[in-house]
């Protein structure tokens, strides 16, 4: 991982210089990118991120929707300037600050999965991988009104943040039997939603075993590599849905107002934050410059039993 100098390109009619405030790395995405792993381009150099704050800095000719000065996000990569088309940009609400704001990719990942899952008032939910994204579906079930959500990850430092985030239980399959766990506190039934967040390809199993009959798996995390499961048992006799969640399946389903879009959940996750009733606070491990970025990805790699959200700081460039 190396910082270096760029040029910036010339701004077109219709776009927009954002000076960068903070960018919100994306631990699962970005580390799988940079490690290689399966199921990633497998090209360098490459240039991550997706989770871009700031403020605007320079408009173009023909530019309206925006002035100079105000406050934005953007699906634009880690760096200190970046330019985006003015279709790219969403603006942060007042008094939402610029750490707040970055979560909203993720949370329009997760936001887009949940919506696939369609839970209805008093549906269990059990979310397996307590990444950011993990943590944000279990938030946004929860307001979804499943009843109990359940978070389960083999990190301790990550189920004692989802209970904190409001999760009904918390489950180590390192430490219990996570079927056994699961159908006590469904009442023997199993989940009626299972939401993979954890993109371990032998996860897709585990919900498939942890889904009761009639259920919906929601492979919401990137699998890193194959599965092997028996259709039979799993699926085909319990006549469970598994429901494909990358984000770029989109437009969703048609609500009462049009096709849900990408602007439509990144302005939802950002009233949600500034409303206080998506927390985000909580899952921001460190903040540090971007002069410390190699640092940020080493903990993020080999320290994920203490390590959730790092935010890069880049106000002082």
């Amino acid at each position: 991982m190396v910082i270096e100098d760029f040029t910036l390109e010339e701004l077109k009619p219709n776009q927009y210089l954002v000076k960068t405030a903070v960018t919100l790395i994306s631990p699962g995405t970005e580390t799988a990118f940079l490690m290689a792993l399966p199921n990633t381009p497998r090209k360098f150099p490459m240039y991550p991120g997706y989770s871009n704050a700031g403020e605007i800095a320079d408009v173009g000719r023909d530019a309206s929707k925006f002035k100079v000065g105000d406050r934005v996000v953007s699906r634009m990569n880690h760096a200190s300037h970046v330019v985006a088309d003015e279709d790219g940009l969403v603006r942060i609400p007042d008094g939402l600050s610029f750490e707040e704001a970055s979560f909203f990719a993720l949370g329009s990942i997760a936001l887009q999965g949940i919506r696939k899952t369609c839970v209805e008032l008093g549906e269990s939910v059990v979310v397996l991988g307590q990444g950011l994204v993990g943590n944000l579906a279990l938030q946004l079930a929860k307001l979804s009104d499943g009843m109990p959500v359940i978070a389960v990850d083999t990190y301790d430092f990550r189920l004692g943040i989802s209970r904190k985030c409001g999760s009904d239980f918390v489950f180590n399959p390192t430490q219990v039997s996570l079927k056994e766990c699961v159908d006590d506190v469904t009442d023997g039934k199993g989940a009626d939603v299972v939401v993979e967040a954890s993109g371990n390809p032998q996860a897709i199993a585990t919900a498939l075993e942890l889904a009761g009959r009639r259920a919906r798996v929601i492979i919401l995390g990137s699998p890193r590599g194959t599965s092997e499961v028996d259709f039979y048992s799993a699926v085909h006799r319990k006549a469970v849905s598994v429901i494909g969640a990358h984000e770029t399946a989109r437009p969703l389903h048609e609500s009462s107002h049009g096709w849900w879009t990408e602007q439509d959940d990144t302005s939802l996750v950002l009233k949600l934050i500034d409303k206080g009733l998506l927390e985000t606070k909580d899952l921001v491990t460190a903040k540090m410059s971007f002069l410390k970025a190699e640092e940020a990805y080493r903990q993020l790699t080999e320290s994920k039993d203490k390590t959730l959200g790092i935010i890069l700081d880049w106000k002082n460039t």
